[in-house]
């Protein structure tokens, strides 16, 4: 096999090229910088493959819009191929490229998927009424089995995270709220700005977040990778709704294991400030518990508690449709996933904003 060669003639402004012409020809190829070839000799070429032909037509034409020099003495064959490649080229840098959309565009692009969104989970919750009210009068078909796995999957497995995390921001929080206190003489109010805010803010809001990342990511995982498989067009042919087996368990789990590591969290979160408080302010456990008894009142344990209901509602209907709504490749299992993500995060942060000035309205 004789090995690829090309050199430019300025006389003829024209590349010459011979040999065996493929992908590893590459190197052969002279420095055509300044220089317009006007004619491609191919007399000397032996071999021609597509990768070959696409390296010579790429040095003589850097762009695939620009007009095609002479072709001289290939044979009937490398001529065709040439051709070939040299069409397809043109086709391919005839597409038009993607532009970065302006701002007016973009805003509208951004209104219209927030509609599609909103739309489709409308509807979904319409199904999903419809497959409640089905399922309300036959106990028999509920998935109690499936509830129990998903309950241990969302509560229980949860229950070390939470406990960690909301005891670390109770001892961060009584640390910083205790060293402007004690500058004033009141450490003893460290103990009620700790309660209100974990119980009426912290707690339901960083425990929904750890849901959210954790049990509602892993939830769009689960049913996105099912409909990749098939699992979900399988429990169709069964005569069974996918809704009343996979999203109905899942909903009513966040429903019931968010409350309770809400409370958790809450717990976690006193015992942290507990903590700082006796190593920083000198207030004994027995002292925290006393003011604890005469400050917190119920309604403050039952704002935050009944916060988690609505942010678990949100994050179960997010994280099944995303799911759902996945193509049947890896990638869309990946994105509908992180989109689960952030589209939680954003309906949590919403809800509370709203829970907030309702809660001011309502002298709560």
């Amino acid at each position: 096999m004789t090995t690829a060669a090309a050199h430019f003639d300025a006389a003829q402004d024209a590349l010459i090229a011979s040999g065996a012409w493929h992908v590893d020809a590459a190197a052969a190829l002279p420095r055509l910088s300044g220089h317009s070839v006007r004619v491609l000799d191919g007399a000397a070429i032996t071999q021609l493959d597509t990768n070959g032909a696409w390296l010579l037509l790429n040095a003589v034409r850097p762009r695939a819009s620009d007009p095609l020099p002479e072709l001289r003495g290939f044979q009937p064959q490398h001529l065709s191929l040439l051709n070939l490649v040299a069409q397809h080229a043109a086709v391919t840098a005839a597409a038009v490229e993607a532009q970065q959309p302006g701002v007016l565009e973009a805003t509208g692009l951004g209104a219209m998927a927030l509609w599609r969104n909103f739309s489709g989970l409308v509807n979904f919750i319409g199904q999903l009424s419809i497959e409640l009210a089905l399922l309300i009068g036959r106990p028999d078909n509920w998935r109690w089995r499936e509830l129990g796995a998903q309950v241990n999957a969302v509560f229980v497995g949860a229950i070390p995270i939470v406990i960690g995390m909301m005891f670390l921001l109770g001892v961060v929080f009584a640390y910083l709220l205790g060293d402007q206190a004690q500058q004033y003489g009141a450490s003893i109010f460290v103990v009620d700005g700790l309660l209100m805010a974990i119980l009426r803010e912290i707690s339901p809001v960083i425990v929904a977040v750890l849901i959210a990342g954790r049990s509602g990511a892993a939830i769009t995982a689960q049913i996105g990778t099912m409909k990749v498989n098939e699992e979900i067009d399988a429990i169709t042919t069964l005569g069974l709704s996918p809704l009343a087996v996979l999203v109905i368990p899942r909903m009513i789990a966040l429903l019931i294991g968010l409350p309770l590591l809400v409370f958790i969290g809450d717990i976690a979160g006193i015992l942290g400030g507990m903590l700082v408080a006796h190593l920083q302010l000198d207030i004994s456990p027995h002292l925290f518990l006393e003011r604890t008894s005469s400050v917190l009142e119920l309604k403050t344990l039952l704002v935050g508690i009944l916060k988690g209901p609505v942010f678990a509602v949100f994050i179960a209907l997010i994280a099944c449709r995303m799911g759902l709504s996945v193509s049947r490749d890896a990638r869309s299992v990946g994105a509908n996933t992180t989109s689960t993500v952030v589209q939680s995060l954003v309906a949590i942060i919403v809800l509370n904003a709203i829970f907030a000035v309702m809660f001011v309205q309502l002298d709560i």
